[in-house]
């Protein structure tokens, strides 16, 4: 990938600030590529970077005009089509991470012939996998793993890999999403590989390594949601984790998009995927849980984490909002 940067984010008339998870993710941890956000009209949530029309941020130098969206099912929306067309015309390239092609939209793939602006899928490999193997790799690994989708795991995921970092670790943050691709350049979007090469994809994404050296991979999905099941169980075992951080909202009713689908407990989570996990590597451990507390005051977050902690007999942080210590702690 050849992603120009500074970034005008793009988050259209979202008002689901999961929605805009991408365009979130690249404000929180590559602030400085980004110059700001363009709206549409009844857009109600915010990356919290300054608003600019598309020629403010040409103006101030923006080159790629980044589709902030992660919705469900990774669709394009028509509206946001004339857009895409103004941004190429003022001189930007596109860059989505959606399941939708931006080549597969005529208007949209003639305006970048024309005007010789880049169009790129992040989401889409171009990279020809194998199958997976189970085969024991040197290095270690950490997977973040989640009671559904949407919870946390690349936040959880680039903070441990920062705390790492900041011990002495010698780290890599492995991306798997369009939005840990975005921050960190790099990366395999799972979901976009074929089902029977994921876990290859993913031995080939953390491959061997110094036998002191921790690939940090991000977590897709969970092992309980029935749309998005299969893509977790290929990341699981293709990363042959030594150790798996389970992440967790607070106060969320049901799974995500399933209005009649309960949550599993964290214990079943955590059964479930020490379970599976031992398939290709029957040292698999859960060695923390990263509580994702956005939705609750600092003192309730401090006693919902004592109180998880108690019922599981593991440390449960807010990787936000507190410090690491005692989940890095159980790495050895």
């Amino acid at each position: 990938m050849n992603i120009q940067t500074p970034y005008l984010l793009f988050v259209g008339d979202a008002t689901d600030p999961l929605c805009i998870k991408m365009a979130r993710s690249a404000a929180d941890w590559s602030p400085e590529k980004c110059i700001g956000e363009y709206a549409l009209k009844g857009c109600t949530v915010t990356t919290g970077t300054p608003s600019m029309s598309i020629e403010e941020a040409v103006k101030a130098g923006a080159k790629s005009f980044v589709l902030g969206f992660a919705n469900s099912g990774g669709t394009l929306d028509g509206e946001w089509v004339p857009a895409i067309i103004k941004a190429m015309e003022s001189g930007m390239d596109i860059v989505s991470g959606l399941h939708d092609r931006l080549e597969d939209i005529p208007a949209v793939k003639s305006t970048a012939k024309q005007l010789g602006c880049q169009l790129i899928d992040i989401r889409h490999p171009k990279t020809k996998f194998s199958t997976g193997t189970g085969k024991k790799r040197s290095g270690k690994r950490l997977l973040t793993v989640g009671t559904d989708c949407s919870v946390g795991k690349m936040y959880t995921s680039l903070s441990l890999a920062k705390a790492m970092h900041k011990k002495g670790f010698n780290t890599t943050f492995r991306a798997t999403g369009q939005s840990g691709i975005l921050v960190s350049g790099a990366g395999v979007a799972v979901d976009c590989v074929v089902s029977d090469f994921i876990s290859g994809a993913v031995e080939a994404l953390s491959p061997e390594n110094d036998q002191n050296h921790w690939d940090v991979i991000e977590g897709q999905g969970s092992l309980s949601h029935p749309a998005f099941a299969g893509v977790s169980l290929g990341l699981l075992h293709g990363s042959q984790p030594d150790a798996l951080v389970v992440c967790h909202a607070l106060n969320r009713t049901h799974m995500r998009g399933l209005q009649n689908r309960a949550l599993p407990s964290i214990q079943e989570t955590i059964n479930l995927n020490e379970s599976l996990a031992r398939l290709t590597n029957e040292n698999a451990r859960i060695i923390g849980i990263a509580l994702n507390s956005s939705s609750v005051s600092e003192q309730q977050a401090v006693e919902e984490c004592a109180n998880i902690a108690e019922q599981t007999g593991l440390p449960c942080v807010d990787p936000i909002r507190h410090n690491l210590d005692v989940i890095l702690d159980q790495l050895t």
